[in-house]
């Protein structure tokens, strides 16, 4: 049965890395081609991302949204958690409800909406519109992993600190934060990483007027294809297994999942 087991978990790993596979392999073609298996074997493609201007502004584009929504989203998922923890009440579901809505609509529902506010304030294009858009599009994630962070801390370790004199920012500074950091660390992956590979809200908001890696791939299809795409895939897996083994290997991979440990 256990190699039954373990042949069966095989398959399906490898059923699932198939795709992957075949675009690590037409990412390497030595010609223009998504040929697989690969026809010649070649790293310009990759070489295309960082030499040519165009694709080089659009990953920089990628990576100053992903980092500058993830942050914010962060700072709006930070205060909200804190209160829903401090504040035990059914009222205050209502702000987790409010929270979680804009990850649980269809993202084409979001996105259209947010283009409709945009343009009718007026801000429709500008830079900063992508980076709202996806820090509230995203934030559901770091919330969902605070209130894990938040719930796993010993009230009486607040309680205590109260007693002894210390007010609400105090306690959150000097008890609270070093608890939760963890959970901080893995939101803001979570939130950097899906927003690096967004395309929905990015496209509504700013794609006339500003090209990340996802709206430069839809953009270069009108005129063919081209390995370089599959090569922008492989380096975001290669940029989402970067981050997230720098949280596994820095932080505390149990918190960050939400386990509690076997004291409590």
């Amino acid at each position: 049965m256990t190699i039954l087991r373990r042949l069966f978990f095989f398959v399906v790993g490898l059923f699932l890395a198939l795709p992957l596979i075949v675009v690590a392999g037409v990412s390497v073609n030595a010609r223009q081609t998504l040929a697989f298996p690969p026809q010649g074997f070649s790293l310009s493609w990759y070489g295309q991302i960082f030499t040519n201007a165009e694709w080089r502004n659009a990953l920089i584009a990628s990576l100053t949204l992903a980092a500058s929504s993830a942050l914010l989203a962060l700072l709006i998922a930070l205060p909200l958690a804190w209160f829903l923890w401090r504040r035990v009440a059914p009222w205050a579901n209502i702000f987790q409800l409010l929270g979680v809505a804009p990850f649980t609509l269809p993202p084409v529902i979001t996105a259209l909406g947010l283009l409709t506010f945009w343009a009718t304030t007026g801000f429709y294009g500008q830079a900063w519109t992508a980076v709202i858009s996806h820090g509230i599009f995203f934030v559901t994630l770091p919330l969902v992993t605070l209130s894990l962070g938040f719930s796993a801390i010993d009230r009486s370790l607040v309680e205590a600190a109260a007693t002894m004199g210390a007010d609400d920012g105090k306690i959150f500074r000097t008890v609270v934060l070093s608890l939760i950091l963890p959970y901080l660390v893995s939101g803001y992956a979570f939130a950097f990483v899906l927003s690096l590979n967004e395309y929905i809200v990015a496209y509504m908001t700013v794609g006339f007027t500003m090209e990340t890696l996802p709206i430069k791939i839809f953009n270069a299809l009108r005129y063919g294809y081209t390995p370089t795409m599959a090569a922008v895939t492989v380096l975001f897996l290669v940029i989402a297994a970067v981050v997230f083994g720098l949280v596994a290997r820095f932080g505390d991979l149990p918190k960050l999942l939400g386990a509690m440990s076997d004291e409590r």
